[in-house]
């Protein structure tokens, strides 16, 4: 097994050395989880402000502040009749007044969010994570805080989750997930570690940060250690069964070759909490989203696999295909359901399944076109395009009632495509992060897609909903420079988005 020092987030620690221990491929960029957020068959979007249209958090928890490197940043960008832009938005730091804990070079603070109105006052609030926080001695500690929201968004005022349990882990907040686990109607916090044991709060917390309640559950993944800090590779929430309490997908860590491979579970929320003794063990993948793709009330289990079919000396990978793999359960009052695989040589997914590709490594899903079907949005950030290496590109596909449709209406997006701002690239990893949120309050999901380009910079591309697909039209970039980030270093901008 490769060691994978944890300087970036779990999930892409482990594709940054699966891409180039098996497939020769650069997925260098630092990105986190994605965690879907509470009441989540129909994907809800993050209103810090209460305005009624969805917001994005985009890290850059690699930004220097103050002079510290990796200290790190997020900004919010607040939508409008317009979409996204910088000229709406929030940076904010640790420096920023009301923030707890200090901006401190490594501290990767924006590493992972979830968001959820978790002291029930009608704004939408943020679960932030610095998981590489040193706390007192303790190294690498983590930490992970809540931000406020208010009429005026999220204005960096919040308060410390603190670890209950530091000696026992490292890397507190590495993962986070939001959602209502007990249905008793306040949203929950789920929050990962180095080790196996995941620790709820119950909703209901108060100014302070104090919860309703917390307990632990340990679903059967590889547990920490001294060579790498393992616990959950990704945690997300959301409906599977139907019950109107929320479940909870861990993607696991499990050794199973010498590379390597996960193993994800399916763990139902109940009237008492999560009940890991129910897990069920999934289809693998390392980042996954939850919506009903086909309209029938359940929650889909989408996931991420991607890596290739096979290690460079030839050895077989358990359920992959070369170039990335997406697996697809669906939900049913019994929970996870029959599952299906989608690769870039599935019906007229654009390109062609190539080692390398990283068909897979970022996905989202939302409801573009209104129709009530969730539509999914994959990205290869790795895909070579006219010769230039790991430039990236997005498949975006629709929903219908017979499950994801590989065939009709189906989109690729590069920034090639006419109307994409900036241009193909060598290393831009177009498709760092993707997210489908309504950021113009038409009800429709529109598509913000981060990159990795000038040299880990990184930025954000804006590209509206016209009601029906997808569009160029009304598209933007949004860049570091014009949002509140220094440049120096490798500040990330919008290799994670909130969940």
């Amino acid at each position: 097994m490769h060691k994978h020092h944890l300087r970036r987030p779990a999930r892409l620690a482990l594709a940054t050395a699966t891409a180039t221990a098996l497939t020769g491929g650069l997925l260098t960029l630092a990105t986190a989880t994605s965690a879907t957020a509470a009441d989540s068959v129909q994907v809800p979007y993050a209103d810090f402000n209460g305005d009624g249209t969805g917001d994005v958090v985009a890290s850059a928890h690699g930004a220097y502040v103050s002079g510290r490197q990796s200290a790190g940043q997020i900004v919010v960008l607040y939508g409008t009749a317009t979409g996204v832009s910088s000229a709406k938005r929030t940076t904010i730091s640790q420096n920023t007044t009301g923030n707890p804990g200090t901006a401190e070079a490594g501290d990767g603070f924006g590493a992972e969010s979830a968001y959820a109105d978790f002291n029930g006052d009608g704004y939408d609030d943020l679960a932030v994570s610095s998981p590489w926080e040193k706390v007192g001695t303790d190294t690498n500690g983590g930490g992970v805080a809540v931000l406020w929201g208010s009429a005026s968004g999220l204005t960096g005022k919040g308060v410390t989750i603190a670890d209950p349990a530091p000696s026992s882990h490292d890397y507190w907040g590495k993962d986070l997930a939001a959602g209502d686990f007990d249905g008793d109607g306040k949203a929950d916090l789920a929050v990962g570690n180095s080790s196996n044991t995941i620790h709820v709060f119950k909703g209901g917390f108060d100014s302070t940060g104090t919860p309703g309640g917390r307990y632990t559950i340990k679903p059967p993944i590889q547990n920490g250690s001294n060579d790498y800090p393992y616990g959950p590779m990704s945690l997300t929430a959301g409906d599977v069964n139907g019950d109107k309490r929320t479940d909870l997908i861990v993607d696991g860590y499990e050794t199973r070759t010498d590379y390597g491979w996960n193993t994800n579970y399916y763990v139902p929320g109940t009237a008492g909490g999560l009940s890991a003794g129910d897990a069920e063990a999934l289809k693998p993948g390392i980042i996954t989203a939850i919506g009903d793709i086909n309209g029938d009330g359940y929650g889909d289990i989408v996931s991420g696999a991607g890596w290739d079919s096979t290690t460079e000396d030839g050895t077989p990978v358990p359920d992959a295909a070369n170039g990335g793999k997406v697996n697809i359960t669906y939900g049913s009052t019994s929970g996870p359901a029959t599952t299906a695989g989608i690769t870039q040589n599935s019906g007229n997914v654009p390109g062609t399944a190539e080692k390398g590709d990283g068909f897979g490594w970022e996905l989202d899903l939302g409801d573009i076109n209104g129709d009530g079907y969730q539509d999914l949005v994959v990205a290869s950030p790795n895909e070579d395009i006219d010769g230039a290496a790991n430039t990236g590109q997005v498949t975006v596909l629709y929903g219908s009632a017979n499950g994801i449709d590989t065939v009709s209406g189906v989109q690729g997006l590069a920034q090639s495509t006419a109307g994409v701002p900036g241009n193909d690239e060598k290393n831009d990893l177009f498709g760092a992060d993707v997210k489908l949120d309504d950021v113009t309050g038409d009800g429709k999901a529109d598509l913000v897609i981060g990159s990795y380009e000038n040299a880990g910079n990184g930025g954000l591309t804006y590209l509206p909903s016209n009601g029906t697909k997808i569009t160029t039209s009304g598209s933007r970039a949004v860049a570091p420079s014009t949002s509140g980030l220094s440049t120096t270093g490798s500040p990330a901008f919008g290799a994670v988005f909130a969940d």
